[in-house]
Order: structure tokens, then C-alpha cells, then sequence
């Protein structure tokens, strides 16, 4: 592995030192033909980091991991989860790696973290390996979220290796993804430490935990149960948001919950067309358990396990530990509640001081007409900003219950709802699903024009701009049935 000077980057390596249990040394696999497709050029200045650098031999090999700082010490992570529900105990970087940790130019720690860099002692028989597709693929809706406001990890580069790469629909093109966060510890990680049975491990996880993203937890006198109810609080108000912009995580495993309240690991995820509680567009979840409307009750389930996880700190009795952890999770449906309910007086463009009680059945009314007409949620918003400012042509003419719409608009306009609140909570531009399908499709053949302009329309998703009219678009009726696939 090819070493640059410490002079270019600097990357600590405090998760290797600190948690050697949980991190094991490991080198990135060589790329033959090494080929830049993307690169974050702001996220880039964020760091301290040279775009035209990045776009360098050096840069690249920094993306790649084949060239990395002489102090850099990269680690795959070990990790445990609940897949669809059944523990496996022992899951891991597969195909991925932490390179180390940056500061930003704001003084913040950021992991640099690579995405199909080969097989690592975790790969479970795998290949180590992602695609083109896959990876432009978090490259977009890890920039769209960040547009959105939303907590998430985000993608710095991604380099097609010239390596082919055998999947189900035939030979493809290989990948790596930069990707930069808060942190990758996840619930899984508490999960594996506390099967590791070793009480000194779960401590000093849960310290780390508590330093790097819920400082405030040290101060208290049980502080790993400030760290429970920081980490339910984050989790609540990020599932909340999700909704509220109509995202579907689609493998809402314990191993992709974070301890930072990120958004993290977009495999086969999806923003919704039509409104649907029901929707799911991960091939792999057969059975629905992360649908669309499923998401708040599966993470309120994932943080059940990070409670049991945190047991043993919680309280020296067992039963006592238990009261406190219940008495915490029962704090998720509230946060949730209350999250959401702001997000929508903002999407409705009504007071902050708007009751609950009639924020809710409001709410619910008009989600049930969504759902029954199938309507755009992102269009549907976005043009009822237009009916508050008075004309309500557009709404009212996609739906076929017009006197229950009339009714429900009587009430909203009761409010005298605000158009310019509406648009700082509603946004024109989302990542669609036949958008992301034709960048992607595109850049396979070398075509980066198409994943270039939809990025530029998703990083500012709050303001319409002439000329990109067709990204706030529905689907073409024929586009089908929508299926996303996570690339190992």
C-alpha cells in the first residue's frame, strides 16, 4: 500500500486505539484502473481538502484507500445486528473500511470511511465489492438529504476501480464510496460488545458514545442513561423527518442505526411518488417490515436492543436497569409525536402554537385522502404552498373525492396557513426514483451529464429554478413498479 506524506493529510486513528477489540487492521484492495467519476467539492473544502487534489493520483488513491497517510491506520469494524429481525452476532466491515478520522475546518471529528474496498475478515464468503450503481447511488440521496436538512453521513467521492465485478444480472462495473461521520458507531456495535461479555469494552464504547455525540450525558449522575435517552431522542426526530419528506430507509437493521442520529448505509432506499404507507422498495424485504409507515415502530424496536445492550451500566440490579431502560424507550413515541407534529404545522404552513389535538386529526385527514388517490406527496405539497397564496386549481384537480378535499381545505384555511413557511418545510425537488435510475443508468455508460444535473437540483431541493422543471415532476405513468437493490 502506496503511503503519502503526512504534510498532504493527517487522519488519527482514535477508534483503532481506543477500541481494538472492535477494529481490526486491514488494507484496502488495490483498484488496477483507478477512475475518479465524482467528487464532493464542497464537503472537500469542509475538510480542509484540495478538490483538485482529490481529482490527483494521491487523491484518488486517498479514495480508494491504496494511498493513505504514514499515520493512518485502517480498520475494518466489528460489529453484531439484528437483520429483519434475527441476531447475528458477528457482521462487521464486509467490504468496507474506516481509514480514520479527520478534523474539519470547523473543528469537528469526521470518520473517512471506504465502501467496497474488498474483502475483509468480516466478508462472510462475500467478494468485498460494490458497483457503480449502488454508490452514486448513496452519492445522491446522501447529498439530497443533506439539502433536505436531514441528519445524515455524506459521500466525498466515488472512484470506478476498472475492476469487473460479478452479480446476479451479469458482469458490472466496480466501485468505491468515500464517505465521511459523525461516527460509525451503531446500536450493532453495543450489540457486539455486550456479547463480548466484557464489561470494560461496553464502558468504554459507551464513554466514546458519550464524548463524541451526547456530551452533555458526562455531566449527569447516570450518564450511559443520558446517553439511552440522547440516542432515542436523535433516532425519534430523525425518523420524523424521514416521513415528513416521504424517504424509506429499506434496511432499517440494528447495524444501520446510528448512535449520532445520522442517516447512514443507503443500499435500497427510496423516496415515495404516490403516497403509500405501505411502500417498500427494497427487494430484499419481502415480507414489508420496513415500510414506509413501519419505520417509527422499527426504530422504537432497534432501540429496544441498544437498551438491552446498555443494561449492565444502566444500574448494578438487574431489574432496577430494566426499569430505567422501559421508562426511557416509553420517551420514543412522544419524541416522535412531537417531531412530526412540528414538521407538519410547517408543511401546512400553520402557527407554531397550533394544538396538538388539532394539528393530529387535521393531519390524518389529509393522509388518508393522499393514500386513497394516490397522490404525489412532494407535488402535493408543494403546490398546496401555491393554494395558500390562492390557487388551489392544481390540488383540488388530482383528487376524485372533491367534497371531502373542499371540507378538509375549509379547515386548514381556518389557520390562514402560510405560503412562505410552506416552502422552507416542502421541497421542490426530491431525488426520483426514474431521475436516480436514468443518472445512474447514464454514468454506467459514461454519461455523468444526467447525475451531475440531478445533483444540482436535489443539493438546493427549497428553490425552484427555471429550467429544472422536470425534476419536480411525478414519474411517467409507465415507469412501473420501483425496486432497489443494495449491490453486494
Amino acid at each position: 500500500m502506496s503511503r503519502i506524506s503526512p504534510s498532504a493529510l493527517s487522519l488519527q486513528a482514535n477508534f483503532a486505539s481506543d477500541l481494538p477489540e472492535l477494529a481490526i487492521p486491514w488494507q484496502a484492495e488495490e483498484t488496477p484502473e483507478p477512475r475518479l467519476l465524482v467528487v464532493n467539492e464542497p464537503l472537500a473544502a469542509d475538510l480542509g481538502l484540495d478538490p483538485e487534489w482529490l481529482r490527483s493520483q494521491d487523491g484518488i488513491g486517498l479514495l480508494t484507500g491504496n494511498r493513505v497517510p504514514e499515520d493512518a491506520t485502517p480498520v475494518a469494524q466489528a460489529y453484531a445486528g439484528h437483520q429483519f429481525g434475527s441476531y447475528v452476532p458477528r457482521l462487521g466491515d464486509g467490504r468496507a473500511l474506516l481509514l480514520g478520522e479527520i478534523t474539519d475546518t470547523g473543528g469537528h471529528r469526521r470518520d473517512i470511511h471506504l465502501k467496497g474496498s474488498g474483502r475483509t475478515p468480516f466478508a462472510r464468503g462475500g467478494d468485498g465489492r460494490a458497483v457503480v450503481g449502488p454508490m452514486l447511488r448513496e452519492y445522491i440521496v446522501s447529498e439530497a438529504m443533506h439539502g433536505l436538512g436531514i441528519p445524515t453521513t455524506r459521500s466525498l467521492g466515488v472512484v470506478a476501480t476498472g475492476r469487473t465485478v460479478l452479480r446476479e444480472e451479469g458482469p458490472l462495473r466496480g466501485a468505491v464510496l468515500a464517505r465521511l461521520a459523525a461516527s460509525h458507531l451503531r446500536v450493532g456495535s453495543f450489540q457486539y460488545a455486550r456479547n463480548h461479555e466484557d464489561p470494560a469494552l461496553l464502558r468504554r464504547l459507551a464513554d466514546q458514545a458519550v464524548a463524541l455525540h451526547h456530551p452533555a450525558a458526562a455531566q449527569d449522575e447516570n450518564p450511559y442513561l443520558s446517553l439511552l435517552r440522547g440516542v432515542i431522542r436523535a433516532q425519534a426526530r430523525l425518523v420524523a423527518q424521514w416521513l415528513l419528506v416521504g424517504f424509506v430507509h429499506g434496511v432499517m437493521n440494528t447495524d444501520n442505526m446510528t448512535i449520532s442520529g445520522e442517516t447512514i448505509d443507503y443500499g435500497p432506499c427510496a423516496f415515495v411518488d404516490a403516497f403509500d404507507r405501505n411502500a417498500v422498495y427494497s427487494s430484499i424485504d419481502t415480507g414489508g417490515r420496513y415500510a414506509f409507515g413501519n419505520q417509527p415502530a422499527v426504530a422504537q424496536w432497534n432501540l429496544a436492543r441498544f437498551a438491552e445492550a446498555l443494561l449492565p451500566l444502566l444500574d448494578e440490579d438487574e431489574d432496577r436497569a430494566v426499569a430505567l431502560a422501559t421508562e426511557a424507550l416509553g420517551e420514543f413515541p412522544r419524541e416522535f409525536g412531537a417531531a412530526f407534529s412540528a414538521g407538519m404545522r410547517a408543511k401546512l404552513g400553520l402557527p407554531a402554537s397550533s394544538p396538538d389535538e388539532t394539528v393530529g386529526p387535521l393531519t390524518d385527514a389529509l393522509l388518508a385522502l393522499l393514500q386513497q388517490d394516490h397522490i404525489d406527496y412532494t407535488q402535493f405539497f408543494r403546490r398546496l404552498g401555491q393554494g395558500a397564496r390562492g390557487d388551489l386549481g392544481p390540488v383540488r384537480d388530482v383528487f376524485t373525492d372533491r367534497p371531502a378535499l373542499d371540507a378538509w381545505i375549509e379547515r386548514w384555511q381556518s389557520f390562514t396557513p402560510d405560503p412562505e413557511v410552506m416552502d422552507r418545510a416542502n421541497p421542490a425537488y426530491i431525488p426520483r426514483n426514474h431521475l436516480v435510475e436514468e443518472a445512474l443508468e447514464a454514468a454506467t455508460a459514461d454519461d455523468l451529464a444526467p447525475l451531475h444535473r440531478l445533483l444540482e437540483a436535489v443539493s438546493e431541493p427549497f428553490r425552484e429554478r427555471p429550467g429544472f422543471e422536470r425534476y419536480a415532476e411525478p414519474p411517467p405513468k409507465d415507469f412501473g413498479q420501483y425496486r432497489t437493490y443494495c449491490g453486494t
